[in-house]
């Protein structure tokens, strides 16, 4: 009778760790669907138009604070291709540069390039919000990293917006960025 019990025990154990799995792997990521009706609405090729400055934190795997930063961005259009220039500067000194090549594929569809980006980055927009996925190549103490970007912009206004990018590098989320984007006029 003890072994039958041993046998159950475990049984149980791993029908609960099963469940458990099943209940993290049915807990989904936003859908860019979900919001279709918000407002104001986000043209990408509007608001990132002219002068602007952002403020950011990135974030370790365990959610503490690594590092601060601000960028200087310059973004300019003519029909459906947009350049932003974005320069970075990090609280440890550490500054950077990088020049997007945006093209507007349809009304809510973007592609991007970049020196540091692998491949072409894909955005699309829904009401407020503007889902952003691409491949960068970092550096981190010298060694160059290829990590995947999935940036959530959502407009908070005709001059703000608030942006979250989670890093992940093999399907795993290894850090986080948040930053806010404004208008300087």
């Amino acid at each position: 009778m003890h072994a039958l019990t041993k046998i159950f025990g475990k049984l149980r154990q791993i029908t609960t760790g099963v469940f458990a799995l099943l209940f993290i792997a049915s807990c989904s990521a936003p859908a860019l669907e979900d919001y279709q009706q918000t407002t104001p609405v986000f043209a990408f090729d509007t608001f990132f138009d002219g002068e602007l400055i952002a403020y950011g934190i990135v974030f370790d795997r365990d959610g503490k604070m690594t590092r601060r930063f601000h960028v200087d961005l310059s973004a300019t259009w003519q029909d459906n291709q947009g350049t932003i220039k974005e320069w970075f500067t990090f609280d440890d000194g550490e500054q950077s540069t990088r020049i997007w090549s945006i093209t507007k594929k349809s009304a809510n569809l973007y592609e991007g390039t970049a020196s540091d980006v692998i491949g072409i980055a894909q955005g699309r927009t829904q009401g407020s919000a503007l889902h952003w996925q691409y491949d960068l190549v970092i550096n981190v103490d010298g060694s160059d990293y290829e990590v995947a970007l999935d940036d959530w912009m959502y407009l908070l206004d005709e001059k703000r917006l608030f942006n979250k990018t989670d890093i992940i590098k093999f399907g795993i989320k290894v850090g986080e960025i948040n930053l806010v984007i404004e208008k300087k006029s």
